[in-house]
């Protein structure tokens, strides 16, 4: 079943809910990332959107999108925008990623004021990639 099938925009779901649906280890190692790293909690919001539907989790710092991620079934989708002023740093570390993120990089055109990467995380290394890309938004402290 679709996630904005389960949770539409009345029916306001928790962490817990989204950790289930979810139903994958990297979902929890970003997230603990996220608040320890950043020393942030997340937001719910609700996405009217045709492309992604649904309630979505977004982490943001100091009024900086960090990220915002889309749950799937047994994996989620993490929106990462490069901007002008990251574009530089992410060209130097996209050849360092995996090939998934190298090919969705490369393959993804500048619009709206950056690269809107729509990472889908289902391994280790692509969590990795989101984690790299995330600090080069945001330094951490």
């Amino acid at each position: 079943m679709e996630w904005s099938d389960c949770y539409g925009p009345e029916n306001l779901p928790t962490l817990d809910n989204i950790r289930e649906y979810v139903n994958s280890d990297l979902w929890e190692d970003l997230n603990l990332f996220l608040q320890n790293v950043y020393h942030i909690q997340p937001k719910l919001t609700y996405s009217n959107c045709s492309m992604q539907r649904g309630w979505n989790v977004k982490y943001r710092k100091s009024g900086r999108s960090l990220v915002t991620l889309y749950p799937m079934e047994n994996y989620f989708i993490a929106l990462i925008v490069i901007g002008n002023k990251e574009m530089n740093e992410a060209e130097l570390l996209v050849p360092f990623c995996s090939d998934y993120t190298q090919s969705l990089f490369q393959n993804t055109d500048f619009s709206a004021g950056g690269r809107w990467l729509m990472l889908k995380v289902t391994e280790p290394s692509i969590l990795q990639d989101v984690e790299n890309l995330i600090q080069i938004r945001v330094k951490p402290k």
